[in-house]
């Protein structure tokens, strides 16, 4: 992961890869934050038969042709978990995991996130809830947190934020939890048992589409773009699934192409304005 490119793109689906193929004919330096594809729906779709030029193949086949796309474009591609996107002066921070990169402009193509937000977790996101140790966790050095995760990388914050002094509170078999507080998080209801936390930090493969990027429009199910898929802060753009129906392929590859072309251009003003 290097420290700057021209454009991240979030999401490695139809609209992402069709977002890089676009960016990277126009030659801007590009990287793809993406799962691996076995995660996707579309990894699992039995057959696809309303493509143009494919007559059929299934989701698998369709995504081995996307990372092949992906690999011999030179976008690089990133595996992992996009946590945020922050504007900093007339460029984006993107944090990654553990690791953080800059860049001129941002495709948001990360389809739509089924899983459902834990009862007080977008309301106190910012407030004592968390999705990243390495970037919060020192804030809470010395103080009782909780991690709400049961992967690989929810072992592997909770021991990094045991090493830097904190006390941490694993949780991983739960069938309900609810975070609870006043001006900040304070409780942790985990099934029927309630624990008295300092901060709580929430590990999952994705993080919604809505909580990605600061002041982003949202309404009736996906991010609100206008017909160059810009949203509503510059720099930023989406296409695919998380900008609302109709969910198919054909769509998602018009509409990642779209706003390539429109990141292309955002760029190329911005250096004319320098």
């Amino acid at each position: 992961m290097k420290e700057r490119y021209d454009v991240v793109i979030i999401g490695g689906g139809i609209a992402g890869v069709s977002a890089a193929l676009t960016c990277r004919n126009r030659g801007k330096s590009t990287a793809v934050v993406a799962n691996s594809s076995e995660t996707s729906s579309l990894y699992k779709a039995e057959a696809i038969t309303n493509y143009p030029g494919i007559l059929s193949a299934s989701g698998r086949e369709i995504c081995a042709l996307l990372d092949r796309q992906l690999e011999e474009s030179g976008a690089e591609l990133i595996r992992g978990r996009a946590l945020s996107v922050m504007p900093i002066g007339r460029e984006f921070g993107v944090a990654v995991g553990s690791e953080f990169c800059m860049c001129s402009a941002v495709i948001l193509a990360a389809g739509i996130t089924r899983e459902k937000l834990y009862p007080g977790e977008g309301e106190y996101l910012g407030r004592g809830v968390s999705y990243c140790a390495t970037c919060d966790g020192m804030l809470y050095r010395g103080k009782t947190v909780a991690v709400i995760g049961s992967g690989e990388e929810a072992s592997h914050d909770a021991d990094f934020l045991e090493s830097i002094g904190c006390t941490v509170l694993r949780m991983t078999k739960a069938l309900r939890y609810e975070i609870r507080g006043g001006l900040k998080a304070n409780t942790v209801v985990a099934g029927e048992e309630e624990h008295k936390v300092d901060g709580v930090f929430i590990i999952k493969d994705t993080v919604s589409v809505t909580k990605l990027v600061p002041g982003l429009d949202y309404a009736e199910g996906g991010i609100v773009t206008d017909r160059q898929m810009r949203t509503n802060v510059p720099g930023v753009f989406a296409a695919g699934d998380c900008t609302g129906k109709p969910y198919q392929l054909a769509k998602a590859a018009g509409e990642g192409n779209v706003a390539a072309l429109s990141a292309c251009a955002y760029i190329d003003n911005k250096e004319k304005e320098k």
